[in-house]
């Protein structure tokens, strides 16, 4: 087997360190023993913006909060599904994520940071929502809805984060919000905000295989 080679160590406001490793030609980051995300793995997070894209009806030009980075899976999916006057703004705490992208994993990244319709913003995704206007806002930050990678992302899922989310939207608009499992008291808490809500089991890799993981699919009411 050939042996997982660590290649760097992020600091995370508010949370424990993010280790990158690299197996081969497989990346992954990991917090404590836990797996955040692979390079093997990248169906949930591709479908996470392609699926929202359809429930759009696939605008060419759509304004779009991507939160966090990660590995660029869901950046990617929404690029190679727009036009060229789409507004794409990438919200990422960990500075050190984006220093992976552009330094070890850059031929992974494919330049996507550097795409004239992306703006890179480094800090919370809860400020860049504030901002409002937005026909979708794609959160992949954590495993679930709680602030598993940083204390900053608790407030992304209480009824004032929830309800700030649905206020930021455009009319048709749609939060779509990834998880590793499933979750109904937090369904029932979109529900509570005003969403009509789909909670939709997606593989965890394109060729419909690997773990199961969430996510939903949430537009106001």
């Amino acid at each position: 087997m050939i042996p997982r080679e660590l290649v760097g160590i992020a600091e995370v406001p508010g949370g424990a360190p993010l280790s990158l490793y690299r197996r081969g030609a497989d990346y992954m980051i990991t917090l404590g023993r836990n797996e955040l995300m692979s390079s093997r793995m990248s169906g949930s997070e591709v479908a996470l913006a392609t699926m929202t894209l359809e429930r759009l009806g696939n605008p060419p030009a759509p304004r779009v909060l991507v939160g966090g980075y990660g590995m660029g899976f869901t950046l990617r999916a929404v690029l190679a599904n727009v036009g060229p006057d789409a507004d794409i703004i990438v919200a990422e705490i960990v500075t050190e994520i984006i220093d992976w992208a552009r330094g070890p994993m850059a031929a992974f990244t494919a330049g996507c940071l550097d795409d004239p319709r992306v703006t890179l913003r480094i800090g919370d995704v809860a400020r860049e929502i504030e901002e409002g206007g937005f026909d979708a806002i794609l959160l992949d930050v954590d495993n679930g809805p709680d602030g598993l990678s940083s204390d900053f992302n608790n407030g992304l899922y209480n009824g004032r984060g929830i309800a700030r989310a649905r206020d930021a939207l455009n009319p048709g608009g749609v939060l779509a919000i990834w998880s590793a499992a499933p979750d109904e008291p937090f369904t029932k808490k979109l529900e509570a905000a005003g969403f009509t809500v789909d909670a939709v089991r997606v593989r965890a890799r394109e060729n419909g295989k690997g773990p199961i993981h969430l996510i939903w699919f949430a537009s106001p009411r």
